[in-house]
């Protein structure tokens, strides 16, 4: 197998049979399935640093062979699943609030996990299975690469769930959102009320009752 101006042939095979820069074990031994032994081949891969092991089986291609930015929101959904990008991550991506959110946050129907990577901290949170179908949707990152991600409504909802524990009234609801979470007044006005409706009805807590409240009368 001869090199490609100056490129190891391992990584050359990988980049001509992708435009992503997010790889996983089947795709990578697929590629690599010509070498004696292609798991010492990819092992050569990282050591060189031409892939970057963001956990066991998920690899991103290494500075000198990106072709462009990794999607963290892409590797969100491939580490751990089924989820999708909710909470903080997810009402940041929308503007809902200020703060900058380093952790990338997820929902799922599994176990609560975190993993400690190269690229970042990857968080899931279990919510209850009748939660998580409702209120996500598939977003373009980029070109070539698309993600599921909550809608701001179920974002939103999951971070009052999740996070906040138990809300007592509109008003305890109204400073939450108001002043710790620093959202906007206009941002609540402009969510779907149809769409937190069918989030309570598939599973009424009272912070998506008061959510709603806000919502219809702020």
């Amino acid at each position: 197998m001869r090199r490609i101006s100056g490129m190891d042939p391992g990584i050359a095979m990988l980049r001509e049979k992708t435009n992503t820069e997010e790889v996983d074990y089947g795709f990578v031994m697929d590629c690599l399935k010509s070498y004696m032994n292609p798991r010492v081949k990819l092992h050569h891969l990282l050591k060189i640093g031409s892939l970057i092991r963001v956990k066991k089986g998920i690899y991103v291609f290494g500075r000198p062979f990106a072709r462009r930015p990794y999607s963290l929101e892409v590797l969100a959904n491939m580490i751990y699943g089924p989820s999708y990008i909710s909470l903080e991550w997810a009402c940041q991506y929308y503007g809902l609030i200020p703060e900058k959110v380093t952790t990338i946050t997820s929902v799922t129907t599994q176990r609560s996990r975190r993993y400690h990577t190269p690229l970042g901290l990857f968080t899931y949170n279990h919510i209850h299975s009748a939660l998580f179908p409702i209120g996500f949707t598939l977003v373009s990152v980029s070109e070539n690469q698309q993600a599921l991600i909550a809608t701001k409504e179920k974002a939103l909802s999951d971070l009052l769930i999740v996070r906040r524990g138990t809300i007592s009234s509109k008003k305890h609801l109204q400073e939450i959102l108001f002043e710790d979470l620093r959202i906007e007044e206009e941002d609540v006005e402009r969510l779907d009320l149809e769409l937190l409706k069918a989030i309570y009805q598939a599973h009424p807590h009272k912070a998506i009752k008061y959510l709603i409240q806000c919502r219809e009368c702020p």
